[in-house]
């Protein structure tokens, strides 16, 4: 399959929706909608990512997974990407700098579920991340006491946005984060998968 980055123009605020996808599920979809309009985006990006460095278990195949998301997610300003197969980046940081080279003027949002932001010091130069875009926090079952207690979210406890001013953040300098709550999905690809939901 050919690897195609998307349009971006100068001005633009984008979102960037980064996961397995594996698969993709009505909660992806659900806070992707609700991001555009805590955040005030004007288009949000899914990198389907080409696998996980925090899981051992590899995921279904790239093209599998890109072909379930776009069926899933149909709306004009969202567009389902394979970014890090076309960059060849394996980390999140890699990723950020790379799009913030070829996309002079674009303000990007990284997004990530509460489940995320409590592991996140797990990831590859996560502070590079904090520190490169404003990062948007969108609450997910079981995960908000955690995601609140979480070695990064005490790290960076001063650049927080309030919930009830979500609209700020995408203009907002790095490091900048924002955690909102918002009406609950319980989906899950694992619970999927583990349902046999999901299948080469």
């Amino acid at each position: 399959m050919q690897r195609v980055m998307p349009y971006a123009r100068p001005g633009q605020v984008i979102g960037l929706l980064g996961g397995s996808f594996d698969p993709a599920h009505g909660g992806h979809v659900h806070i992707t909608l609700e991001a555009m309009k805590r955040f005030g985006l004007t288009r949000v990006w899914w990198l389907v990512s080409p696998g996980n460095p925090l899981k051992a278990r590899g995921p279904a195949p790239l093209d599998q997974r890109m072909a379930r998301a776009r069926a899933l997610m149909d709306h004009p300003r969202v567009t389902v990407t394979d970014i890090e197969a076309a960059l060849g980046t394996r980390y999140t940081a890699q990723t950020l700098k790379r799009l913030q080279a070829r996309c002079p003027g674009v303000r990007f949002v990284w997004l990530m579920g509460a489940d995320n932001l409590a592991q996140l010091h797990r990831w590859q130069d996560w502070h590079d991340i904090m520190q490169s875009v404003p990062v948007g926090v969108l609450a997910r079952p079981g995960d908000r006491i955690s995601a609140r207690t979480s070695p990064a979210a005490r790290r960076y406890r001063s650049c927080r946005i309030a919930g009830h001013a979500s609209h700020l953040l995408a203009r907002a300098e790095a490091p900048a984060w924002c955690f909102v709550n918002v009406p609950m999905r319980s989906q899950s690809s694992s619970a999927i998968r583990a349902a046999g939901g999901w299948t080469d």
